[in-house]
């Protein structure tokens, strides 16, 4: 539970700067004060503070898979939850610094990343208490505990803010007190997830380090072809959760005239609610139908997503721009689970077919295969994390160039048909591409 707790907390906290972003102009802060008017420089600044938390916390997740088993889950998550401490506290005294330049925050932004690899230090923790039978619901749950973190944030933060403008004044100090009430509601949590592990986990002293299983996987193509497809799926909906706060204060400035709605983020929360709910049922129907069934039609779907997207900025509606948004936040959730239900698919049937070559035992195969697997979704989680880095900074650049996010907008579109088409040439075909075995063609991945 605990171990759960603390993944959701650090997902708050990855994600925070999304939010505060938005109010930080109005704060007092000069470099983010054209935001609401879409002002070029504001944007572009505040794309930067949102995708370095995005590109720290997708480098982290491969050592902090590594930590578990060599320093235990109870520690280590102490340590973890812990860190979060670093960037909640910080912001806290700078933001009340009004002379407090942009690198300062950016460097708050880069330690908040510690939030991003607490995925990989729970899921890998949870992964050595669970048989295998229980293994999928188990880190199922702890993956949607982790996703909801981002939905919470986006809903709370702005309602706290809001508060603190109400207890003073729409100023800049009013704003200041929001933004610090609303980052110090997090350190309570913090500390309860400290002690919480501290008293009540267990840790597994027998668990150890696989180094043979990681090399395999890096050396397996497969690794590094899912981790593409999954840029396009999580990569997407982290890098649009952390962005789409700012997209909607940029494109549709007149929000802010609609106190419930700039109460409520202008709805931002919704992106990442929706996204993390649709997950679950993204790996259920992959066991049903084939989970590289499902990615194609993803891919496919969210490029018509991108094109809706365009199609509302360009009449200027925001219900459609909500609605098209919201479209894409479900299909990125459900091609995180469908892709992730590939993953030991893919590996289980390369295992059958090497050690039907080899004439080893099926036991032995699938024992390697889940390990490998086991491994490759460690390297795959930290690429796809990454991909919402690249995402952010696709927006800024095509924001700072072209003076308008459309291009970056229809890259997507065109990348996202890239992937489907990955994953109907490797997974899809009818002769299966794991060494064009036929006995794998209707493999169901």
């Amino acid at each position: 539970m605990f171990s759960v707790f603390a993944e959701n907390l650090g997902f708050s906290i990855w994600v925070i700067w999304g939010s505060v972003v938005t109010a930080m102009g109005a704060a007092g802060f000069g470099f983010l004060a054209g935001l609401g008017k879409g002002d070029p420089t504001a944007v572009s600044n505040a794309l930067w503070l949102t995708s370095t938390p995005t590109l720290v916390g997708s480098a982290l997740r491969v050592p902090y898979t590594f930590a578990i088993p060599k320093f235990g889950g109870r520690a280590f998550t102490v340590f973890s939850a812990g860190m979060l401490l670093f960037p909640t506290l910080g912001l806290v005294w700078f933001v009340n610094q009004p002379g407090t330049p942009m690198w300062v925050f950016m460097l708050l932004a880069a330690l908040a990343g510690v939030g991003g690899g607490n995925f990989s230090s729970s899921m890998a923790n949870i992964n050595f208490f669970y048989p295998e039978g229980k293994k999928g619901t188990a880190l199922g749950i702890n993956a949607a505990g982790g996703n909801m973190g981002v939905a919470q944030t986006q809903l709370i933060v702005p309602l706290i803010i809001t508060l603190g403008t109400h207890l003073l004044a729409k100023d800049p100090a009013g704003y200041r007190l929001g933004i610090t009430l609303s980052v110090l509601v997090w350190v309570p949590f913090i500390l309860v997830a400290m002690t919480g592990a501290l008293r009540c986990m267990d840790s597994i002293s027998h668990a150890k380090s696989d180094g043979e299983s990681y090399r395999l996987a890096l050396s397996n193509r497969h690794t590094w072809v899912m981790a593409f497809i999954y840029v396009g799926t999580f990569g997407s909906f982290i890098g649009f959760s952390f962005a789409f706060p700012t997209l909607l204060k940029a494109n549709f400035p007149e929000l802010a005239k609609i106190g419930w709605m700039s109460t409520l983020g202008n709805l931002a929360f919704l992106g990442a609610f929706v996204g993390s709910f649709s997950r679950p049922f993204g790996g259920w129907i992959g066991d049903k139908v084939g989970g590289a069934k499902i990615t194609f039609y993803v891919f496919g779907g969210m490029a018509l997503g991108i094109a809706l997207i365009m199609a509302s900025l360009s009449i200027k509606n925001f219900p459609l721009y909500l609605l098209s948004f919201l479209l894409l936040f479900v299909l990125t959730g459900i091609g995180n689970g469908s892709a992730y239900r590939m993953i030991p698919m893919i590996f289980g049937a390369e295992a059958r077919r090497r050690a039907s070559e080899l004439g080893q035992a099926p036991s032995s195969a699938a024992a390697s295969a889940k390990r490998q697997a086991g491994a490759a979704i460690g390297v795959i989680g930290a690429v796809g994390a990454g991909g919402g880095w690249v995402l952010q900074q696709a927006l800024r650049l095509s924001n700072s160039h072209f003076g308008s996010m459309a291009p970056a907008f229809w890259a997507y579109a065109v990348a996202f048909l890239v992937m489907g088409a990955f994953t109907w040439w490797f997974y899809l075909r009818s002769s299966f591409a794991i060494g064009r075995a036929p006995s794998l063609a209707h493999a169901n991945v």
